[in-house]
């Protein structure tokens, strides 16, 4: 169990490394103080434009990947490979443990961005086909709604609907699922009260089927 530990113990570490951060401290910005607070890629955008976007989002995709990619596999000296430790249950450890990271960042005052990035960079390590229906999903809301947050949650809970439908591996990536799609639900939460509100802002270069 000590591989295990440790490995997760990284994998948050290395969640806790926030791309919207890391960049606006380049550029002398805490975009955590700008537009809605948080430290994710849609405030990035709105706030400081897509080329700083795309650089948030390719450090907090690339960390995922490293984490549920390369992590699981590494020999760390004076731990090793324990061959009592499920591969894939691994993988899903370090999965969880990269999003929560990205979420509630050590580094960072435990405040970070709200996990979305990072989820899609572990499930593309994990299953990358589950990615199929999730961003369907995604782009049909958003395309209908206008509303990134709850697409963001929709996508994220076809999650676990694919794994269920289609994992036959054990119940490791059902529960991934399961778990993530509630925590992103959780994450979202400011979202869903301005939406209930009538005050949640709406993509309108994404909202193609708003009223005219």
């Amino acid at each position: 169990m000590l591989e295990l530990s440790i490995k997760t113990l990284i994998a948050y570490l290395l969640g806790s490394l926030i791309g919207s951060l890391l960049v606006g401290r380049l550029r002398g910005v805490d975009i955590r103080t700008l537009g809605s607070g948080n430290a994710g890629g849609t405030n990035a955008l709105r706030t400081q434009g897509p080329r700083f976007a795309i650089a948030v989002m390719l450090i907090d995709v690339g960390k995922a990947m490293v984490a549920v990619g390369l992590l699981p596999r590494w020999w760390l000296p004076g731990i090793g490979i324990d061959p009592g430790v499920d591969r894939q249950w691994l993988a899903v450890g370090c999965a969880i443990a990269v999003v929560i990271g990205h979420v509630y960042p050590v580094w960072y005052e435990f405040r970070g961005g709200k996990g979305a990035a990072t989820l899609i960079g572990a499930v593309a390590m994990l299953s990358p086909l589950a990615l199929v229906p999730v961003l369907l999903v995604w782009l049909v809301s958003v395309t209908l709604t206008g509303y990134v947050g709850l697409s963001t949650m929709l996508g994220s809970a076809a999650l676990p609907v694919y794994y269920v439908l289609h994992d036959r591996s054990g119940t490791a990536l059902v529960a991934f699922g399961c778990a993530m799609a509630a925590f992103v639900v959780f994450t979202h939460r400011s979202n869903i009260e301005r939406m209930w509100e009538g005050n949640e802002n709406r993509a309108r270069r994404l909202w193609l089927l708003r009223p005219r």
